[in-house]
């Protein structure tokens, strides 16, 4: 997994007819409405990456849980395991095939990324320019693109349904885009604390960032 993600990571041009303007408004609504009433979660993602000539890495899959604020473990059982976990003040990436693990601090790793939509709490709109877009795939769609030039990508879109995201489409500033499908949502379980915590292994090595 490209820890960039993060550092970019957490599901945004309108049809001109008002019934559609209507329609895609009620993305962004759904999405506040996730941030305001969904205060942690747990769910089952897919995960795959096309290059800007059409070539695609592996697919990745896994499992995700978040606990506002910045409290999340995404978690890649295949095709090989790594692991992305937030106690809330500092972000391990371990990936054990390299016995490495990735130390940053919370608000570096998420800053004003995918990851702050999802699993902050802060305003999306003081990150992010929001626009419409139209309903695909069965789907309200939304736009995000970050405020800062140095977000290290250039546009998140965000597909929503029924108050949850179902699909996040990233475009880098590589040109690849990551497509993350979200599944299995259940909303605000009872996470226990250890959930978020993390001891690297003995034996590997440790880089804070």
């Amino acid at each position: 997994m490209n820890p960039r993600f993060f550092a970019r990571l957490a599901a945004a041009a309108l049809l001109a007819a008002v019934p559609a303007l209507a329609l895609a408004a009620g993305a962004q609504d759904q999405l506040k409405a996730f941030v305001a009433k969904v205060q942690g979660a747990t769910g089952s993602f897919t995960q795959a990456t096309v290059g800007p000539q059409g070539r695609t890495q592996p697919a990745q899959s896994g499992v995700f849980a978040f606990q506002r604020p910045g409290k999340f473990k995404w978690a890649v059982s295949r095709p090989y395991e790594q692991l992305v976990i937030s106690d809330g003040k500092q972000v391990y990436q371990y990936d054990p095939d390299l016995a490495q693990v990735t130390v940053r601090k919370v608000d570096q790793a998420i800053g004003t990324s995918p990851a702050a939509i999802l699993f902050g709490s802060g305003n999306l709109e003081q990150a992010f320019n929001v626009s419409a877009l139209p309903d695909r795939d069965g789907l309200q769609w939304l736009r995000a693109k970050p405020r800062s030039a140095d977000a290290g990508f250039s546009q998140v879109d965000i597909g929503m349904n029924g108050d949850l995201p179902a699909r996040i489409e990233l475009l880098d500033a590589f040109g690849q885009t990551t497509r993350v499908e979200l599944s299995g949502i259940q909303a605000n379980p009872s996470l226990p604390a250890a959930e978020f915590q993390f001891n690297p292994p003995k034996g590997v090595d440790i880089v804070k960032m």
